[in-house]
């Protein structure tokens, strides 16, 4: 086992002030990383795709188109932790550690005794009040609708019911990606290298953003954009762009944190 993973629980890296220049060079640097090790990025990728589509053969099947905008949105949510295994990949790269897959996937194993699990809970718990939340309001604006099927009818959000439930669905999905982002943007890293508690490593991913407000930002809307088109034509986009960006953020949590 490395020294990063003995790390003492006091250890925790000063945050850092990032420039403009960071953000391209993390990005070119996911890039490399991906480049190095393909097999691993789209494995994990492909892990990430299928589960897209099978939940979006689920909705298909049983009639609720939808809810297929909701779970779009949050499925993302998700994707930190498939990336869990990039951000392996790419500190084996950066050691210049062999990278044998049963190696890389055992350390991913290994987090069930960690503190990655506690992350876990809490993003699946945004992922369900996010859906929760999303029916809800689906409720308040159409619920009263008179159509034959709002499922399927899409000329219904056409209407100033329609086209205010999506304004409401888009407004509640940044605020929760935002506070989501906040608290995950290098928690994960930073949990994989270092021996600290999930609560620290939350509040060191806050800080970052604090301290980063700009930068931040413009990372949050390049991940949502980029995840947003790579998305569209089947998911299949997320093949390459999930393991850049997982590569990225792990040189991101590298620069953020001293």
């Amino acid at each position: 086992m490395s020294q990063s993973y003995l790390e003492s629980a006091e250890a925790v890296p000063e945050v850092r002030l990032l420039t403009p220049e960071d953000l391209r060079l993390v990005l070119f640097a996911g890039m490399r990383d991906f480049r190095r090790a393909p097999a691993f990025g789209l494995f994990f990728a492909a892990t990430y795709v299928i589960f897209g589509w099978i939940i979006l053969y689920a909705l298909t099947t049983s009639g609720n188109l939808w809810w297929i905008l909701p779970a779009a949105a949050g499925f993302p949510i998700l994707g930190p932790f498939i990336a869990c295994g990039l951000y392996e990949v790419s500190r084996r790269l950066e050691l210049g550690l062999p990278l044998h897959w049963g190696e890389v996937l055992g350390v991913i194993l290994s987090q069930k005794d960690r503190q990655i699990p506690s992350m876990a809970a809490i993003v699946v718990i945004f992922f369900l009040f996010w859906n929760f939340l999303s029916h809800m309001v689906f409720a308040l604006f159409m619920g009263m609708q008179p159509i034959v099927n709002i499922s399927s009818s899409f000329e219904s959000f056409l209407t100033a019911h329609g086209l205010t439930l999506l304004v409401v669905e888009l407004l509640v999905g940044a605020v929760f990606a935002s506070i989501l982002f906040s608290i995950t943007v290098v928690s994960l890293p930073l949990l994989l290298d270092r021996e600290i508690d999930f609560v620290t490593a939350m509040i060191t991913s806050v800080q970052v953003v604090q301290a980063n407000p700009v930068l931040m930002l413009s990372w949050g809307i390049t991940i949502a954009g980029i995840l947003f088109f790579a998305m569209l034509p089947g998911f299949l986009g997320l093949l390459i762009a999930l393991p850049v960006l997982g590569h990225a953020t792990w040189h991101l949590y590298r620069l953020a944190l001293d």
